[in-house]
């Protein structure tokens, strides 16, 4: 695996304080994956058996109950402590539309989906991103799996980020109904599909029949804004066969064993690259024809490539890698 980059080759100095406690904040993120169904499976056996007591139980058994009864809420306001992961990863940013266009673009009452690509076991460069970015853009709602926001635990960590369910339904929704920031989206388009692809010698992503997304902004006359995460898939390595494996791709969530740094599930401290690109310009088709899905959804493909392409030189890890559209 990677080891700690040294420092003279990072964008910034970061002191060992500094370092640390931005991988102890990112590690919740993954240990919460791996210890979630472990606790979940072990609370409910004590509380049925009532073990080793009946208090200890519900005292152990309390945080899952609590969750159980608690909505995954955004909490826009959290993304300043977890400014903190900043300063493990090398993290940058280039935007080729800005976040004042993106202003200016939502007061015309235009709106977007942030189409992201790739998501990994975990989007660290969707975290990283999410930190740093404007309190306002902070609500921003991501689309997720629907288990995921029935997960007890996971949910409500995960939650902070301003999830909702991805189902087409509930996208049209709020793609129709939202105004500004709030009827826009940000979609991780191939999903869970795309974790067991790629690896860290090649990057595969699952987008040759993913269109629906084409299809429901073209009807509901809103822009496509591609987004590329350098980083997401060599942060962390996933296990790719076994049972785990299978329940992760049925339920299009990271259920599956996963490790990193010190062969733990703790994420690399690689460099990160969040690349926005520009809207693609798509027009208002209220009923859009085969042709016209499958235009626009090849010229969403090129452009992912060449945000691919122009800058992964800019990565260690991803100068040999190349783009595959699965």
């Amino acid at each position: 695996g990677s080891n700690v980059v040294p420092k003279s080759a990072r964008r910034k100095e970061v002191s060992a304080f500094q370092f640390y406690l931005g991988m102890s904040v990112a590690s919740i993120f993954s240990l919460v994956y791996i210890f979630s169904p472990i606790y979940i499976l072990t609370s409910v056996a004590a509380l049925l058996m009532q073990y080793p007591s009946r208090k200890i139980s519900m005292i152990y058994g309390a945080p899952l109950i609590i969750s159980l009864f608690t909505p995954a809420m955004g909490m826009p306001s959290l993304g300043e402590p977890l400014k903190a992961v900043l300063n493990y990863f090398d993290y940058e940013e280039i935007h080729e539309v800005s976040n004042d266009d993106l202003r200016k673009d939502l007061k015309e009452k235009k709106k977007f989906i942030m189409a992201c690509q790739p998501h990994g076991v975990i989007s660290f460069v969707g975290i990283c991103s999410w930190a740093s970015a404007p309190q306002e853009f902070r609500s921003l709602k991501t689309a997720v799996a629907s288990v995921l926001l029935s997960i007890p635990i996971l949910k409500n960590v995960m939650g902070i980020f301003s999830l909702t369910d991805a189902s087409g339904k509930n996208v049209r929704r709020i793609l129709q109904k939202g105004q500004g920031l709030d009827g826009c989206i940000i979609l991780y388009i191939g999903g869970i599909a795309e974790l067991f692809k790629s690896s860290r010698k090649e990057e595969r992503l699952y987008l040759k029949k993913r269109k629906g997304f084409i299809k429901v902004a073209l009807r509901e006359g809103v822009d496509i804004i591609p987004v590329y995460l350098f980083g997401n898939t060599s942060v962390l390595t996933v296990m790719k066969t076994g049972p785990l494996a299978q329940l992760s791709r049925k339920f299009q969530v990271s259920l599956t064993y996963f490790w990193g740094q010190y062969n733990l599930p703790i994420p690399r401290p690689d460099k990160l690259l969040y690349v926005r690109g520009k809207p693609l310009g798509l027009p208002h088709i209220p009923e859009p024809t085969d042709e016209d899905i499958n235009k626009w959804h090849a010229k969403y493909c090129d452009e992912v490539s060449r945000l691919f392409n122009e800058n992964k030189d800019k990565l260690p890890a991803y100068k040999n890698k190349t783009l595959h559209i699965d």
